[in-house]
């Protein structure tokens, strides 16, 4: 709350000080000053208000597009290091290569089928993932190599293991909402002052300037709305999806 107040004195003192620099210079302006000799200080204005929120606009987007693509990023490590678990246990006995691969695919199932829709609905991970990967966990640790073959691929399994657990710890930071609430302000207030600037400037109603208006204000509410979609990784329209985990584990698929 306490920022929220801070922003908007902040905001109301820059408007302050605007009206009294404009009301002071007016009142002690000299007799023949002339404002027709300047530039048009609305034209001036509507165009650095236009430039700013492009630039504010880009950098919104680019934000929550990394976001995105690191979202997926951490999915398909996670996949990447539950695959290398299930390939280098070949070394392993026959019951225990089995019960660890089952034990993957049991985890790699849950998370395709059960926790991506809760991930979505709910914006979390379920403790059944958690419980499954810790039993994966258990299955590589536990285990005592007999050979050395085998204890040569034992820390390689634990620290795929690790690297599982981290990518999962990754996913769930970042399935909430990336763009703060004070960004979503600024973003709402811009496109109304930039496309309020319109009707500062006196638009006609002729059939070229009403088609410009409603396209510029249609590509604001574009832009507005990728942001949106993007904002949540995995809960959206355009938003990290499981393929890295159906790729490697296409025996899970449907």
């Amino acid at each position: 709350m306490a920022e929220w107040l801070v922003l908007t004195l902040a905001m109301a003192a820059a408007c302050a000080v605007v009206v009294v620099i404009t009301f002071v210079r007016h009142r002690t302006a000299s007799d023949d000053d002339d404002p027709s000799e300047t530039p048009d200080v609305i034209e001036y204005m509507t165009m650095w208000i236009g430039v700013v929120y492009a630039i504010v606009l880009g950098l919104a987007i680019a934000g929550v597009w990394e976001a995105r693509s690191a979202a997926q990023d951490h999915v398909q490590a996670e996949a990447v290091a539950l695959h290398e678990i299930s390939e280098r246990v070949r070394v392993y006995p026959p019951e225990v290569r089995d019960r660890i691969r089952d034990d993957v695919n049991t985890y790699v199932g849950h998370v395709v089928t059960t926790e991506w829709k809760v991930m979505s609905d709910e914006g979390r991970i379920t403790e059944r993932g958690t419980a499954l990967l810790d039993r994966v966990r258990a299955a590589v640790t536990d285990y005592e190599p007999r050979t050395d073959f085998e204890a040569q691929a034992y820390q390689p399994l634990v620290d795929q293991v690790a690297a599982a657990d981290q990518a999962r710890a990754a996913r769930a930071d970042s399935i909430g909402a990336t763009m703060p609430g004070v960004v979503w302000f600024g973003l709402i207030i811009g496109a109304v002052v930039t496309v309020g600037m319109i009707f500062a400037l006196q638009i006609r109603r002729t059939p070229r300037e009403m088609v410009l208006a409603g396209l510029f204000s249609a590509l604001i509410a574009f832009l507005l709305f990728l942001i949106w979609d993007f904002d949540a990784p995995y809960s959206r329209g355009i938003a990290a999806s499981t393929d890295p985990f159906l790729t490697l584990f296409p025996h899970l698929d449907g």
